[in-house]
């Protein structure tokens, strides 16, 4: 019974972390035992609402263009200094729900970990934050799009 509450609390202090911390998962093991928690966040209706793809792509169009043209095509955009990569293979989003306003737009002055956007993963939404301060020069992935490990996502200047 005693290995119970030390159990539950071991759950508790693991859930607490991954609250101020902001991490999705957290695991503990040790040679008798093993405690792994996930934290589930309320955006996940997200993924179940494709609509919005077709507004926020509609609107950043010119300044996208704009952008393409001063930093050259996109394959040239992964080996540009500025460029915040994928961590993973999954589905982008620039909103946190349908609807509501991208996280960033291009001209945007943004703070180092402030969220970029979201990566859905494994029925997942991983934060994507800014590695650095700095301005947003163009916002590469589509919104709803699928993104490989690796890519550009957006350029920071």
């Amino acid at each position: 019974m005693a290995e119970e509450s030390v159990n539950r609390e071991l759950v508790r202090e693991l859930a607490t972390l991954l609250d101020e911390t902001e991490i999705h998962e957290i695991e503990y093991a040790t040679e008798a035992l093993r405690v792994r928690v996930v934290r589930h966040q309320a955006v996940q209706h997200v993924a179940a609402a494709p609509q919005p793809a077709q507004a926020p792509a509609a609107q950043p169009a010119a300044p996208e263009t704009a952008g393409a043209q001063a930093l050259g095509s996109d394959s040239d955009l992964a080996d540009h200094p500025g460029a915040v990569t994928s961590p993973m293979v999954g589905v982008a989003y620039h909103s946190p729900e349908p609807g509501a306003p991208p996280f960033v737009s291009p001209g945007d002055q943004v703070k180092e970990g402030q969220t970029l956007m979201l990566i859905e993963a494994m029925k997942t939404f991983n934060p994507i934050p800014a590695p650095r301060d700095g301005t947003v020069s163009r916002v590469v992935a589509g919104d709803s799009a699928p993104v490989e490990y690796g890519e550009p996502l957006v350029i920071l200047e």
